[in-house]
């Protein structure tokens, strides 16, 4: 899947949630996008690079300590 197929996945997605809310306004987007993206993003990654967070770490732009606050944040690790 491309770049521009997983854009196209999040696109239809928001044009549905709007779609769903029928009209209300939506409030804290940006974070409940943040919150529903990061969780699986994490664990994938995590899967793909056989649970080690420094590889997890590099492949997702962040520093170790900041990949693993976010790891107990969603409760991945202990």
């Amino acid at each position: 899947m491309s770049k521009k197929q997983i854009e196209e996945c999040i696109r239809a997605s928001l044009e549905s949630y709007f779609k769903d809310l029928r009209g209300t306004e939506p409030d804290n987007m940006f974070g409940m996008m943040m919150g529903i993206v990061e969780k699986p993003l994490l664990e994938v990654v995590m899967q793909h690079a056989d649970q080690n967070q420094s590889r997890a770490a590099e492949w997702l732009g962040l520093n170790r300590n900041t990949l693993r606050k976010k790891l107990l944040e969603h409760k991945l690790i202990k």
